[in-house]
């Protein structure tokens, strides 16, 4: 079998598993692995003098030993071929996580439609980190578009992208890193500086993610308003890359994300992104998510035309 298919076969077969089954929970997964991980290394660490330094430490080992231990694994596995196909898809299909994006977001809509705006404020909870007690239906379903736009990113097309560089062990280190990011990259006392390394990496990871995935929704949606607004707000939102994707997204659906939000007790002014501050719908939470599959797909037919 040539190098390509040993790429592209676990790479679909991989995608065709998040499509078909996405994230069960009775399914062990590797991401609970890292977060074990981090959270035991955190509890060690995190204490005394040198916090920058024992986070950036942390955050250095547990990426080099995701990569390599992935990387040798693997390469024993070469010796038999069909196991090491099939080892990899799983792996792609664990390191994939679009359906389960998709199915939360839709889970906070059809609550809030079907039980009402306690319901659907506390099915938010569970993907946001804002505070979700105080905000209204339209707030709501804002949130689960920005969630969207920014997790496209994070959660699928950065992975791919890190897949394309370097397979597996890159993807792997790819998530570790994020996984960094989610649980330790705070910006409260606990976490500023003992985070710093893995706030700062994660920015430096998802750059170019963050705005292929912007123009790749502006690319398969055929709109030129994404395109102003990726150039006009991409660079406005706290985070160096986040703003992108919800830009492009904000253009396609001519609406305006961002503005005040509570995070841990604290109100953060935040600018907005876009023009009309329209009431968002439920069907524009429907078109969001067809343009994260459209922008997949696209992304991973584009990969594998370049390997071919």
């Amino acid at each position: 079998m040539n190098e390509q298919l040993t790429i592209i076969i676990p790479l679909l077969a991989g995608f065709a598993l998040d499509c078909l089954i996405g994230d069960p929970h009775f399914l062990p997964h590797p991401i609970r692995l890292f977060g074990n991980a981090i959270s035991a290394g955190e509890a060690k660490l995190n204490r005394g003098k040198n916090k920058k330094v024992k986070g950036a430490l942390l955050g250095s080992v547990l990426i080099f030993v995701t990569y390599f231990v992935l990387k040798w694994g693997l390469m024993v596995l070469t010796v038999y071929q069909n196991l090491y196909l099939v080892v990899s898809s799983i792996l792609v299909f664990y390191g994939l996580a679009n359906r389960s994006l998709i199915q939360e977001a839709l889970r906070v809509v059809l609550k809030l439609e079907k039980e009402g705006l306690e319901a659907g404020r506390q099915q938010l909870s569970m993907i946001v980190g804002r505070e979700t007690t105080q905000l209204n239906e339209n707030q709501i379903r804002t949130a689960v578009l920005e969630t969207l736009a920014e997790n496209l990113s994070d959660g699928v097309i950065a992975p791919l992208f890190f897949y394309f560089i370097g397979g597996v062990p890159a993807m792997f280190a790819y998530k570790m890193s994020n996984t960094l990011d989610s649980m330790i990259a705070y910006k409260n006392t606990r976490y500023k500086d003992f985070g710093f390394f893995a706030a700062k990496l994660d920015d430096v990871l998802n750059f170019i993610p963050a705005r292929l995935t912007a123009f790749l929704m502006a690319v398969v949606t055929l709109n030129f308003r994404a395109i102003k607004f990726i150039f006009k707000y991409g660079c406005k939102h706290s985070s160096p890359n986040a703003g992108y994707p919800e830009a492009a997204l904000a253009g396609i659906l001519n609406c305006r994300f961002g503005g005040p939000n509570r995070y841990h007790g604290k109100l953060v002014e935040k600018p907005f992104i876009g023009e009309n501050p329209r009431p968002v719908t439920t069907n524009d939470v429907y078109k969001a998510c067809l343009i994260n599959v459209a922008v997949t797909l696209v992304f991973i037919g584009g990969f594998i035309l370049w390997l071919v």
